[in-house]
């Protein structure tokens, strides 16, 4: 086994906080994982990891090294690619994490063009609205919607969701259109609570600069998008929702836009990746595709 793959077991083992999550991911034996991290041991001359029967983790030595190694790694990975300019040379692995909407709706039915166009690149696509650990995960990259949570991670812009104020028809028909926000009081909502934390969100609008809220009262109350969308769509209230979300429902006049001069601020959409360190040439790639792809939903890039 040489140098670089020594490397790249010790740094995924320190990743991962254990021998047998970091072999599985490498999908290699779990003995093999030991005996590199203590081939590495013997050659450096000293002790890279704290071992106990609950987890693993790297000494002061060891967190040098991994820094370094990470480096290494990154160097020797685009040396490779270095006389590999076509789209076509790039080969290897992309586990990337979308959430459930974006990822049924927007990236897997753009996949194949990406895939055709790079034939030697397979694309492990995560798609859960739940939160990950990406270096845990050994994720390349993921896309989230919404505050930035994880400061531990390396973010890049993607721009603004718009959100729309939507009902369906017949909800209209039988509460009339509201025209203000404040008068919402008269009308019934689909309650939205985040999975995470279990909180309601309230109803948001911006008016002269300011931003306000209000809650909203309901008698249904959902913890996912497509939970949200269809209890709308089946008249129980109104919903704040992003555009490329409802697009078909707005178009087909199962679901129609109110207030469209009170809307909620846009959403922030990122790119988040799990290293401080230069990117491989694929995974370049894939995040142009991506930012392309995106393209058609944001409402500007930052």
């Amino acid at each position: 086994m040489d140098r670089i793959e020594l490397y790249r077991i010790f740094v995924r083992v320190v990743d991962c906080a254990g021998f047998t999550r970091a072999a599985d991911q490498l999908n290699l034996p779990r003995s093999t994982v030991s005996e590199a991290v203590r081939t590495l041991e013997q050659r450096l001359g000293t002790r890279l990891l704290h071992r106990t029967t609950r987890q693993v983790t790297p000494t002061q030595d060891g967190l040098l090294f991994h820094a370094r190694c990470q480096q290494l790694i990154a160097d020797t990975d685009e040396a490779e690619q270095l006389f590999r300019q076509a789209p076509q040379a790039l080969s290897g692995r992309l586990k990337v994490d979308v959430p459930g909407r974006i990822g049924r709706l927007i990236v897997a039915p753009a996949l194949p063009a990406f895939l055709q166009a790079h034939p030697q690149i397979d694309v492990e696509l995560g798609i859960t609205d739940r939160s990950i650990d990406l270096v845990e995960d050994g994720v390349d990259c993921a896309l989230r919607v919404g505050p930035l949570q994880d400061s531990r991670l390396v973010a890049r812009s993607l721009g603004q969701l718009p959100l729309l104020n939507v009902a369906s028809a017949g909800y209209l028909a039988t509460h009339g259109v509201p025209v203000h926000p404040r008068r919402l009081e008269q009308h019934w909502g689909v309650l939205y609570a985040s999975p995470g934390s279990g909180r309601v969100e309230p109803w948001e609008w911006r008016e002269h600069g300011a931003l306000h809220t209000l809650p909203l009262r309901g008698r249904v109350t959902v913890n996912s998008a497509e939970a949200y969308i269809a209890c709308c769509i089946a008249g129980m209230g109104l919903i704040q929702i992003p555009a490329y979300d409802v697009r078909d429902e707005l178009a087909d006049g199962r679901l129609v836009e109110v207030m469209p001069d009170h809307r909620a601020d846009p959403m922030p959409m990122h790119l988040l990746f799990p290293h401080r360190r230069h990117p491989s040439q694929r995974l370049r790639v894939f995040v142009e595709w991506l930012q392309g792809v995106m393209g058609d939903v944001v409402g500007g890039r930052g």
